[in-house]
């Protein structure tokens, strides 16, 4: 049975907005003062910007201005705190959750890590009797991490006809599975980028009613898997709560991605032969899209400036040669040069690309909350001292436009002077 839950998303609205108004009334009816948290559009708990600071180990708010604890973690830090992870291997699981991540680009997006979350948290449930997650993937892929993400097992399928859009032949692969291991769960992103088709397609095939839209779950000793979810409906307007299917289409920030064990990730082959049919669908390729009109929460290139740049006609050109998507800082929107809607942080658009360049960006507390999900971010700057600095993953101390000029240069050199994707 579906219970079916009324939200209002003005007032949701109004708690995201600190210059609203209405903002400290709506906030305190919710329970909350300046320090509260809030929940995003999303369904995932945000802090409020104002709150600046953390609690530190004996209850004393600590102000960070590195944005090592609110914004992200340095190279160095981050590689330490994979090397510090709890070691995992499933030897014998009571039960698998089959998860299958869109890979975009040959790499899990945080929309992926999110959903290998959810399908952990389903895993280890129950300590005594613990499941293990088998990942599907399909293609060549550039991911080294796998084991990080919380995969126990992996099926890798590299034949071209899983390549592109092929929704036929990769839903053969998922019915082979289905036949071979019997997963208690399936789990695939709900995103346009292959995971909300093909998980449509899996659910007809085994003649389940999957759920879509999911963004919270729940464990439930009533329902028939042990499982309630609770999903999106309305367009956005309703949250409907079921019990958990056996296949689910889950929404980012649908969970914490896994970050305090490493897992085994071991290669597995299915033993039968996956037929070969005759596709009805033709994949004619990607059809090239101009990096201007992408909005901020889908890029992943994206060249972000700020009160450091001097020449923005420069910086224009720049972004147009790279195929970089636009963003600014608060500053540089205030300042009348970029719109609002590419604005970068916890008080404008959350990012999550996978290459996040920083032009003239010192990096506040609200920027850095904003990039924490981004993969690599480079930082240019001529303070090397600045907090960004601290944040990047390579930092290029000096002019800004100087050295865009140099990138620019280099590389319609190295095209022959065509355009192409960066």
């Amino acid at each position: 049975m579906s219970e079916i839950i009324r939200r209002d998303p003005r007032r949701e609205w109004i708690a995201r907005n600190r210059l609203h108004p209405d903002y400290a009334t709506v906030l305190a009816a919710m329970g909350g003062g300046a320090t509260s948290e809030w929940m995003g559009p999303n369904g995932v708990v945000r802090k409020d910007p104002r709150a600046i600071g953390f609690i530190g180990p004996n209850g004393v708010r600590r102000i960070d201005r590195s944005g090592l604890q609110q914004g992200g973690q340095s190279p160095a830090a981050a590689a330490a705190a994979r090397d510090s992870r709890r070691t995992v291997t499933i030897d014998h699981p009571a039960f698998l959750v089959a998860v299958v991540p869109d890979m975009t680009g040959g790499r899990l997006s945080g929309h992926d890590k999110d959903l290998l979350g959810l399908a952990r948290r389903v895993a280890d449930a129950d300590a005594d009797q613990p499941g293990a997650v088998v990942a599907i993937l399909f293609g060549e892929h550039k991911e080294d991490g796998l084991g990080e993400a919380g995969i126990d097992r992996v099926v890798h399928l590299e034949d071209e006809r899983y390549a592109g859009f092929a929704p036929e032949a990769r839903l053969a692969v998922l019915s082979a599975v289905e036949r071979e291991m019997a997963p208690r769960f399936w789990l695939l992103p709900d995103s346009p980028l292959g995971g909300a088709d093909l998980g449509r397609r899996l659910s007809l095939r085994l003649g389940e009613r999957a759920a879509t839209g999911v963004w919270q779950i729940e464990a439930d000793q009533d329902a028939p898997l042990g499982w309630q979810c609770t999903a999106r409906g309305g367009a956005g307007s309703l949250d409907i709560q079921r019990p958990l299917p056996r296949v689910a289409l889950a929404l980012a920030e649908c969970a914490e991605p896994v970050d305090e064990t490493r897992h085994a990730a071991e290669h597995l082959t299915l033993s039968a032969s996956i037929p070969t049919n005759l596709s009805r669908i033709e994949d004619l390729g990607q059809v090239a899209v101009d990096p201007a009109g992408v909005a901020l929460d889908e890029a992943e290139f994206i060249l972000s400036g700020g009160n450091g740049v001097k020449d923005w006609e420069a910086f224009h050109h720049a972004a147009k040669v790279l195929g970089a998507t636009e963003g600014a800082s608060r500053v540089a929107v205030d300042d009348g040069y970029m719109a609002r809607d590419r604005q970068v942080g916890a008080t404008g658009t959350w990012v999550t690309a996978r290459v996040y360049v920083a032009v003239g960006i010192s990096g506040a507390i609200q920027h850095l909350q904003g990039i924490q999900r981004c993969d690599k971010v480079v930082a240019i700057n001529l303070d090397p001292g600045c907090d960004i600095i601290k944040r990047a993953d390579l930092a290029v101390i000096g002019d800004s436009t100087q050295i865009l000029a140099a990138l620019v240069a280099m590389v319609e050199q190295q095209r022959g002077g065509q355009r192409d994707a960066a």
